[in-house]
């Protein structure tokens, strides 16, 4: 067999292979003996069929089926003898495939993009420093009281966090405009469902009452049409509730899996599970300001067979996550929805790797270990947890969520790194990535 490659981008590969035409004739030769022992045709009897009757009827669909094998076993013993590792699968291109003649044939293929991480200590981190008050504890304990609390229709004047039932029709320029109509629309003041300032204003209105609200969208507001432009909204306000709190005992500490008798036990627990929020959190935003400039700083050509598949995967998530129909066809969402959010895992996950090789980054098994122990604790049952992860194939999950850890704690070592002060309300937010997402 003889093997030339040929590189025709960073990332694809041209590889022509040829294979003796007696390697392929006789496999073809051999495989017509055996249809020659089985094959049942009218006139013969089983086992007698001549081999010219045989070769004239079975010898071209063998013939191919032979080549289509070959092409495939040949190319994997290429890539292997050039120490080649492919991303996807190739595309065979036949050159020759006559009989009697060698065969020769071309593998298209690419392969994953060599990278050269670039100087991390020119990168820039902001990294948030939050320490839980007392208020913040006080407000998260609240939440969590509403989340079972009753409501209950109130006559007074509306404050925030009460749930208003309203009417609204929002105007420019004198006319009504679309999508400006909410009928029995239920906003919590306070909550930000609204754009700024139609919440604010509610406040103090009362049941029955219609208010007039004058607003400006803001300037980054998704619809083009209404970003940063005055409009009016009539509001009729129908209904204030108030939220009637539940009583701080052990029925409801129960509801949160808290096996205690006391607030104090209770409040002690709800500070412990914010520090472990705070702390992902930290992290999470130093990791999204890593991601944002890796991928800025880097570039990383993305094979074409990744992308299609990151797409893939990313059209499945989104049927999950919204409740679509498991059997629907991934084809009716647009690919463009999803290409450049796609794009950017890819290139983390390559920059990341990059930086697991380039510096032989590796899971520590006492890392492990406390990784599982600091993910149990949350759990009602934690041996339960703890013995989940003993398996191997999910330890591995927590073995790669270390290291991906450990690229966050090299880069962070190297960059510049300047502390930001923040509320615990804001430290908690969800990062949110400069690149672009679907």
């Amino acid at each position: 067999m003889q093997v030339s490659v040929e590189t025709t981008s960073p990332i694809e590969r041209r590889m022509t292979i040829a294979v003796p035409a007696d390697q392929i004739e006789q496999e073809v030769e051999k495989r017509l003996q055996q249809t020659a022992k089985t094959v049942r045709i009218n006139g013969f009897r089983p086992g007698k069929v001549p081999a010219k009757v045989v070769k004239n009827r079975y010898g071209k669909g063998i013939r191919q089926e032979v080549v289509g094998e070959v092409m495939r076993n040949s190319y994997v013993e290429a890539i292997t003898k050039e120490e080649i590792s492919p991303v996807g699968y190739p595309k065979f291109e036949p050159k020759n495939i006559e009989d009697g003649k060698d065969l020769e044939f071309v593998a298209v293929f690419e392969v994953y993009p060599e990278i050269k991480v670039s100087d991390l200590s020119a990168i820039q981190l902001e990294q948030p420093e939050a320490e839980i008050k007392d208020k913040d504890i006080k407000n998260m304990i609240d939440v969590l009281q509403r989340q079972h609390g009753t409501l209950k229709s109130v006559k007074r004047k509306s404050k925030n966090k009460d749930l208003l039932t309203l009417d609204y029709v929002g105007y420019m320029d004198g006319e009504a405009f679309q999508g400006g109509t909410g009928k029995d629309q239920k906003i919590t003041l306070g909550s930000n469902q609204m754009i700024p300032g139609f919440e604010k204003g509610l406040v103090g209105s009362k049941a029955g009452e219609s208010v007039e609200l004058e607003l400006t969208f803001p300037e980054d507001y998704g619809n083009e049409e209404l970003a940063g432009k005055d409009v009016k909204f009539e509001v009729d306000v129908k209904v204030v509730e108030d939220t009637v709190l539940p009583e701080m005992n052990e029925e409801f500490f129960t509801k949160y899996g808290v096996n205690c008798t006391t607030e104090e036990d209770f409040k002690a627990e709800v500070t412990n599970n914010m520090g472990r929020e705070l702390k992902q959190a930290v992290t999470g935003k130093l990791k999204q300001q890593i991601i944002d400039a890796l991928v800025a700083s880097n570039d990383v050509n993305v094979p074409a067979s990744m992308l299609d598949e990151e797409i893939n995967k990313m059209k499945q998530e989104a049927i999950s996550q919204f409740g679509g129909d498991q059997k629907m066809d991934l084809s009716q969402l647009p690919s463009e929805l999803f290409k450049d959010q796609a794009e950017t895992r890819i290139k983390t996950g390559l920059l990341f790797a990059a930086l697991v090789k380039e510096n032989e980054l590796a899971a520590d098994a006492e890392k492990v270990d406390a990784k599982i122990q600091e993910l149990a604790v949350s759990y009602e049952s934690p041996e339960e947890v703890i013995s989940w992860y003993g398996k191997p194939e999910n330890r591995a999950q927590i073995e790669a969520l270390v290291v991906e850890e450990s690229v966050v704690d090299l880069v962070v070592s190297k960059a510049k790194v300047k502390k930001k002060k923040m509320s615990y309300e804001d430290a908690v937010k969800p990062a949110e990535p400069k690149a672009a997402e679907a």
